[in-house]
């Protein structure tokens, strides 16, 4: 669900030259909730909220339902107020994830395999291999939509530009179920038109700085030099960023294949929780989460990071890289707790029954990820002795790994919630 600004007078006709312009960025509209009206269709023409229970935030809302001023990450109780009559459903992160996949394979990859794949409902595709086969770009991006539509029964917007800043600008101002495209003589002009937050990395503190500058839009942005920039920003990097951007200019590549840099997991408490029992056992339940997925994915995993979110909304969170890469729930959890313990004041050994303040969330993540083949495991020497006296030349590590690649296999067959590892 974007909430990136607009500007109302951008969506119009640019012109029709699309030398260049190989660059399309695919963004589906209200993916979510749209969704969720393709197969529940008496729903449709109504107010369409994803995310239900008091402690939820909305993870996506239809057109309709913005009318009324509910955006994404906004409490869903706030929601309920602003649109007491909407349709509120819950997440179904399966079934997008799925709905995803099939788009991306059965649709995208038809037309290349230049595609960045941004999220579950949004990519970059380089169309310049792709031009002898389909003609232009245009008539790829009006493709891509029938097919989306006819499908699944849902709608896309399509940017087509130069590069990735105008092509999602351009699929955002399209929005929804809308094509822009923009000629590369018209980039500077669609991009200074746009108000300062449509800029990627122009957020609250820097707009309010730029403010101070009298820059109140990209137009009055890109009269200002580099050395202006990098005395408003502080930053040398940033100031050139700012100075390309503000003129529709963009090197970045496609780039097919992004490494996963992070897999975590995370739940909100019913109600705010002050038990470390309560707490530690969803951790323990996360590291096991996350834990079956490195193995899954075949990765190794290096740094973990614990999460809390308080009543207010504020976030906490601590970090610990542990000496040897791991895939084990049995691993993983001892550093949660040590970080828990951390995070909450109490020292190691100490008892330790409550929070110092209470939580609404907390989670694990884990980052400093490796392919499993290729990750070299030094053993210790405690390791060596360890196996050295134990009648089946193991490690206890070794054998809580077997046993938790067993909980995967039990898993795989009977599904995900039919078996879990005990603290």
């Amino acid at each position: 669900m974007s909430n990136a600004p607009r500007n109302a007078a951008a969506n119009r006709d640019w012109g029709h030259d699309e030398r260049g312009c190989t660059m399309l960025h695919i963004d589906m509209d209200a993916f979510f909730a749209s969704l969720e009206i393709a197969r529940h269709p008496e729903i449709a023409g109504k107010p369409v909220i994803i995310g239900t229970g008091p402690r939820a935030v909305v993870s996506a809302a239809n057109y309709e339902a913005r009318k009324y001023g509910i955006n994404s990450a906004m409490a869903a109780a706030r929601a309920h107020q602003l649109c007491p009559d909407g349709v509120f459903l819950p997440v179904d992160g399966a079934y997008y994830r799925q709905v995803s996949r099939q788009i991306f394979t059965d649709i995208f990859s038809q037309v290349t395999d230049a595609i960045e794949q941004v999220s579950v409902d949004e990519c970059y595709m380089d169309v310049s291999g792709a031009l002898l086969r389909w003609g232009s770009p245009t008539r790829i991006g009006a493709w891509l939509r029938e097919q989306v539509s006819e499908r699944f029964h849902i709608t896309c917007s399509v940017g087509v530009a130069c590069n990735k800043l105008v092509a999602k600008m351009a699929s955002t101002n399209a929005k929804p179920n809308g094509m822009l495209l923009i000629p590369a003589s018209q980039h500077a002009a669609f991009v200074q038109m746009m108000p300062l937050r449509a800029i990627p990395g122009i957020g609250p503190a820097l707009e309010r700085r730029l403010h101070t500058w009298g820059v109140e839009s990209v137009r009055q942005l890109a009269a200002l030099t580099p050395a202006d920039l990098e005395r408003i920003t502080g930053s040398h990097a940033q100031a050139v960023h700012l100075y390309n951007t503000a003129r529709g200019v963009d090197e970045r590549p496609v780039v097919p294949v992004t490494p996963e840099k992070s897999i975590g997991s995370e739940h909100t408490f019913v109600h705010d929780v002050t038990s470390a029992r309560e707490t530690l056992s969803l951790l323990h339940h996360c590291c096991d989460t996350v834990a079956s997925s490195l193995r899954k994915r075949g990765l190794m995993a290096r740094t973990v990071t614990v999460k809390l979110r308080f009543p207010d909304l504020r976030y906490m969170t601590r970090s610990l890289t542990i000496e040897q890469p791991t895939d084990t729930a049995s691993a993983l959890y001892p550093v949660c707790e040590q970080l828990l313990r951390g995070m909450m004041g109490v020292a190691p050994g100490a008892a330790f029954t409550r929070l110092a303040s209470p939580i609404r969330l907390a989670g694990m993540s884990v980052s400093g990820l490796s392919e499993r083949e290729r990750t070299v495991i030094q053993p210790t020497l405690d390791d060596l002795l360890e196996e050295e006296a134990s009648p089946e030349r193991t490690t206890a590590a070794q054998r809580m790994r077997g046993a938790e690649r067993a909980l995967d296999a039990v898993r795989g067959k009977f599904g995900t919630n039919s078996a879990r590892l005990g603290l």
